[in-house]
C-alpha cells in the first residue's frame, strides 16, 4: 500500500513547488492576464456602446429620413395642388376669354347684320319709291290726258284732304 499514498516529503515538496508557481503566476502571469482580459472586457464594452450608438444614430437618422420624405411628399401634393389648381383657373380664363370673344363676334356679326338688313331695307324702299314714282307718272300721263280725267283726279285728292 506504500504505493498508493505518497510520502511525507514528496506532499511537502509538492506543496512547495505548487506554492512557489502560484506565487510565481500571481507576480508575472496574473497581472498581465488580468489586465489583457480588463482590455478586452473594455474593448468589448466600447464596441457594443459603438454598436448601440450608431444603431441609435441611425434610427435618428431614419426617423429624419422619414420626416424629410413626409415633408418631399407634402410638398409634391402642395406642388401638384397648386398646379392643378392654377391649370384649372387658366383653363377657366381661357373659357371665359373664348366665350367673351364667340360673344363678341356674334354681336358684331348680329349688328352687321343688322345694319346690312337697314342697308337693305332702305335700298328696297328707294327702288320701291322709283318703281311706285314711274308707275304714278306712266298712270298719270295716260288717265291724265284727257281734261275731264285731270278735272275728276283733282276733286278726289280735294276729298281725301279734307277728310282728313
Amino acid at each position: 500500500m506504500d504505493l498508493l499514498t505518497p510520502g511525507t516529503g514528496l506532499i511537502i515538496w509538492q506543496a512547495f513547488v505548487f506554492l512557489l508557481l502560484v506565487v510565481l503566476l500571481a507576480k508575472f502571469a496574473w497581472k498581465p492576464i488580468l489586465q489583457a482580459l480588463k482590455e478586452r472586457e473594455t474593448s468589448i464594452q466600447q464596441a457594443l456602446d459603438a454598436a448601440e450608438q450608431a444603431r441609435a444614430e441611425m434610427a435618428r437618422l431614419q426617423a429624419d429620413n422619414e420626416k424629410l420624405l413626409k415633408a418631399a411628399r407634402d410638398e409634391r401634393d402642395k406642388m401638384l395642388k397648386e398646379a392643378r389648381e392654377t391649370a384649372n383657373r387658366l383653363i377657366d380664363e381661357a373659357r371665359a376669354e373664348a366665350r367673351k370673344s364667340a360673344d363678341k363676334i356674334i354681336d358684331d356679326a348680329r349688328q352687321a347684320i343688322q345694319l346690312e338688313k337697314q342697308a337693305a331695307l332702305r335700298e328696297v324702299k328707294v327702288q320701291v319709291a322709283q318703281f311706285a314714282l314711274q308707275i304714278a307718272g306712266k298712270l298719270l300721263r295716260k288717265n291724265l290726258e284727257s281734261d275731264k280725267a285731270q278735272k275728276e283726279l283733282v276733286e278726289s285728292y280735294l276729298k281725301d284732304i279734307s277728310v282728313n
